[in-house]
């Protein structure tokens, strides 16, 4: 593999570490690093440390993409009823944020841990 190709590889995995640190506070950002990183799981010549980086920034995405929708599912209430009209509506409000909660330190860990393996050269898993 030439080094252009090399360097092209990880600046796709760099970028989709930023877009999933942006993807936090949106999800529309996680939808970018996922086809950042998909690049190069797709790449016939890519590292395989560079391969297991894209499909840990892949795997972890798709991860917090479920668990914000699961969260989100638990705010449904809160269109059809007001906060404090039943006890049942804020218990649920209140399992939405925890499971909000829950996802984003889970992204924000898999980020950190990532990261970390990612200026090490090394395969995150």
């Amino acid at each position: 593999m030439t080094t252009d190709k090399l360097i092209k590889y990880r600046r796709y995995v760099a970028i989709s570490y930023v877009f999933m640190f942006i993807a936090l506070f949106t999800v529309v950002s996680g939808l970018i690093a996922y086809l950042l990183a998909r690049k190069v799981i797709q790449a016939d010549s890519a590292e395989v440390w560079l391969q297991a980086q894209a499909f840990w920034v892949m795997r972890s995405i798709v991860i917090f993409t479920i668990l914000a929708l699961f969260a989100a599912l638990w705010f449904t209430p809160l269109f059809f009823f007001h906060w404090e009209s039943a006890l049942w509506v804020t218990g649920c409000s209140v399992a939405g944020v925890v499971f909000s909660a829950v996802a984003f330190l889970y992204l924000l860990n898999a980020w950190i841990k990532g990261l970390s393996k990612f200026f090490k050269n090394k395969a995150v898993f």
